[in-house]
């Protein structure tokens, strides 16, 4: 299996919190990372201000320059671009992140998707590609923030392609105090996205940043 500091990693939405914390700490670890974004400019501006082998260009420019592309992108704009990176993707790896969620007075709440999840809805966007479900329990405030140094959670890991899965987990592994757990396989992402809600409800209670631990493993 490839070390995935070997990869070019491109980051889609990659100047959004959730997007560009990624990009640092990869970027920390070694991995060289693409930030990509609708907008070169904002993109190279933002991939300027980390550290380590990090460049910035469009969405469409990274995704065909990287070998394993990561979907950062708010839900609502989910289906548009992930469609639009279908020419730049064939055969690559493209991890999706995103939560499809909705909020109103009464709180977070999972929003029904047609294909079962975000991760689907972008595998069936992209047949030619392997779309792997990750990160979907992250802290974007803690991603942002320079002085958290180290996490301590699980990131579930879900996907149809045994490699694939490990180099994503590999990808999570190089994060400090993260650790990459198999999931299942893509038709389960449906309830790890929905989870999300759960934990933003905890945030908004206890006023903490919640991600989850897997026990005896």
């Amino acid at each position: 299996m490839t070390s995935v500091t070997d990869l070019t990693v491109g980051v889609i939405g990659g100047t959004g919190p959730q997007g560009k914390g990624l990009a640092r700490y990869w970027s920390a670890a070694g991995v060289h990372v693409a930030i990509g974004s609708r907008d070169a400019d904002r993109a190279a501006s933002v991939a300027a201000e980390l550290e380590g082998d990090v460049t910035g260009a469009t969405n469409a420019d990274v995704a065909a320059a990287s070998d394993l592309v990561v979907v950062t992108v708010p839900w609502a704009g989910h289906a548009d671009t992930v469609e639009s990176l279908a020419p730049y993707v064939d055969g690559k790896i493209v991890v999706d992140c995103v939560n499809p969620l909705g909020f109103d007075k009464r709180g977070p709440y999972p929003l029904r998707v047609e294909e079962g999840s975000a991760a689907e809805q972008a595998q069936a966007l992209l047949p030619e590609a392997t779309v792997i479900a990750a990160f979907h329990h992250v802290s974007a405030v803690l991603l942002a923030d320079p002085e958290v140094a180290s996490f301590e959670l699980d990131v579930l890991v879900l996907g149809e392609v045994r490699e694939a899965v490990g180099t994503v987990i590999e990808l999570v592994d190089v994060i400090p105090g993260m650790r990459g757990i198999y999931g299942g396989r893509l038709r389960n992402a449906g309830q790890v996205e929905a989870l999300t809600a759960n934990l933003i409800a905890i945030n908004r209670r206890y006023k903490v940043h919640a991600g989850i631990r897997i026990t005896d493993v």
